[in-house]
């Protein structure tokens, strides 16, 4: 998942980041409301955690205006005030979740996912297939016919976006801002890196070649059980 993350609390803002990005998801940071806003309005996100009180617009304020604009990227609020008032006007507000503050990672983590499922269908399948490759989401595997495929977290990663994307040609500037959290120049080599790794892996035991690259444009996970190949 990608991950926006309003909070204006240098600790817990570090606690929480970390967290998620240990846990394999993409995370950003925003640290006061405005700031908050213009990001989730400029980037593409799965999901949102805003802390209610923040600096320059409130948690609230910056949610009613989010819906306000169109948008509807799921929120889960969090606070450390629990009254079941301060639940409701936060789901009034816009929110789709409240959470109190302390709070497990865990269980935080367990209602992001619940979110991005309930918005996006699409996120509901645990287990990607695109030909014989299958990646199991939950119990981070991943297999080609019946051979088992080790691989590290931001291959794991990278594996899950192109499959997502099965078919299509994914730039380098898409890889960076998806799987690797930052920007900077797409000429960098870091790409070229991990998609050869991630290559010895899925192809290099099997007679059919699926992680193409496409001169000029990026790469494509082609899949050799669709009628006819894109392009």
């Amino acid at each position: 998942m990608r991950i926006l993350v309003v909070e204006d609390d240098t600790e817990a803002a570090s606690y929480l980041v970390k967290g998620l990005q240990e846990s394999e998801h993409t995370a950003e940071l925003a640290t006061d409301g405005e700031q908050g806003l213009k990001m989730a309005l400029n980037n593409a996100y799965d999901v949102l955690v805003v802390d209610r009180m923040l600096p320059k617009r409130d948690g609230l304020s910056m949610i009613e205006e989010l819906r306000k604009q169109g948008a509807h990227t799921p929120v889960l609020i969090l606070s450390a005030l629990d009254a079941v008032d301060d639940r409701i006007a936060g789901l009034r507000a816009g929110g789709d979740d409240y959470l109190t503050k302390p709070y497990a990672l865990s269980e935080l983590t367990a209602r992001l996912t619940a979110l991005v499922r309930r918005a996006n269908p699409e996120h509901t399948a645990m287990v990607l297939q695109v030909g014989d490759l299958k990646l199991d989401l939950l119990k981070h595997k991943v297999w080609r016919q019946d051979v088992t495929i080790n691989l590290q977290p931001r291959e794991f990663r990278l594996l899950e976006y192109l499959m997502r994307h099965a078919g299509q040609v994914v730039t380098r500037t898409m890889m960076l801002e998806n799987v690797w959290d930052y920007h900077f120049d797409p000429q960098t080599n870091v790409i070229d890196v991990q998609i050869s790794r991630l290559r010895s892996k899925v192809d290099k035991e099997f007679d059919v070649q699926m992680l193409q690259t496409v001169r000029g444009a990026g790469y494509r996970l082609h899949d050799p059980s669709a009628l006819s190949e894109p392009g």
